[in-house]
Formats: C-alpha cells, structure tokens, sequence
C-alpha cells in the first residue's frame, strides 16, 4: 500500500488487455442500449440491470452519485472498443478506505470470457495498489448463483448474508450476499487473476 494513499475516488482510463475502462458519459446511451439487448438482461428477475428504455436514466443516476462523491461509474468496452457494458466503485467510504465494486453487467457475448477477470484485475488493483483501500466488497442477490460463483472465483471471501435486506423492481424481498477482499489477501489473489488470464483454456 502507498505511503499516503489517495482518498479520491474517480472514475478513470483503466486499460487491459481484453477490456478497456472509461468514465460514464451520456454519449455513451446508444453502445449500452445495444449491450444491453445483447441477452434481454433486464429480464433477470434477480438483477437490477436497466432496460434500454430507462438507459438515460440509469445513466444520469450514476452521474449524479459521482457528483455526490458516493460512485465511481465506469462504461467497459472489449478489446475493439465496442461498449459491452457498465461498472462501478460505489458506496465509498473514503475515511475508512473501504469500497464496493458492483453495479457490474455485460452483453451476453463477452460473459464468461476473459474480460471480467481482467476488469476485476484492473479495478482492484486501483482500489488496494493507488487508493490504498484496506477492504473490497462485492454485494449480490442469494439467488443469483452465476454472480456468486464469478465473485468466489475471483478469490473472495462471504462475509454474511443480509436477510430481507431490500426490495427488488418486483416486489420480492432480497437477501443480500456480502463477499470482500481484504487488502492482506490482495497480493495472492491478484497472482491468481493473472494465472486465470494467461492459464490455457
């Protein structure tokens, strides 16, 4: 960790190999509308992914917690610059250096291919390496199986389960999963992206 880490949590250029992270912008509406078409996404009953007709305005409510110093919201795109969808650092707590990265979604073309892992890898590694954050969450609904299984795999750890924690779009009480990374674990498990990265497949 840095000597005097940075408590300034914006978005910015995060560049890989397979993925590309920039800073939210409206001009952005039209490449996620098509991403998120690619799948029907919002048709996940345990998501809350937008539909392209609410697209705008998931938008402005990204930008409008990063006025509010509470996101950082990100657009991914692939290795050709085709967005493919969005993430974000959110409910930060910039005293205690603890963040949560979530409100995560691709098309359903680049699912299961290297350019999550390599996303994580890119994220994290801001978080505990240039933030100096002491702890990374991960936050998904119990019955969202996929989303957990993507979050072990990455190396982190169930911290609980927050019952009825909230409502979702249908009505439906959420049981919230929690998982972290904490920042004595980071060096092993950013040893094991970068095997998940170049391990043959």
């Amino acid at each position: 960790m840095p000597d005097q880490p940075s408590h300034e949590f914006h978005p910015l250029l995060l560049q890989g190999q397979h993925v590309r992270l920039v800073p939210l912008e409206a001009s952005h509406h039209d490449g996620l509308v098509a991403a998120v078409q690619d799948g029907e996404l919002w048709r996940l009953w345990y998501t809350a992914i937008p539909t392209p007709e609410a697209m705008a305005a998931e938008i402005e409510r990204r930008l409008g917690l990063q006025q509010k110093g509470s996101m950082a919201p990100f657009t991914v795109l692939d290795a050709e610059g085709k967005i493919v969808g969005m993430t974000t650092f959110m409910n930060i707590d910039a005293t205690q250096r603890r963040v949560e990265i979530g409100s995560t979604w691709y098309a359903k073309r680049v699912q299961k291919t290297p350019l999550n892992t390599e996303a994580k890898l890119l994220l994290l590694g801001h978080a505990f390496e240039t933030l100096g954050c002491i702890a990374v969450e991960f936050r998904t609904h119990f019955f969202n199986q996929a989303s957990r299984r993507a979050i072990e795999r990455l190396g982190a750890k169930l911290d609980g389960i927050l019952r009825q924690h909230q409502r979702t779009k249908d009505g439906s009480m959420r049981d919230t999963c929690v998982y972290s990374i904490i920042s004595p674990e980071w060096p092993t498990v950013k040893q094991h992206l970068q095997w998940q990265l170049v391990k043959p497949r």
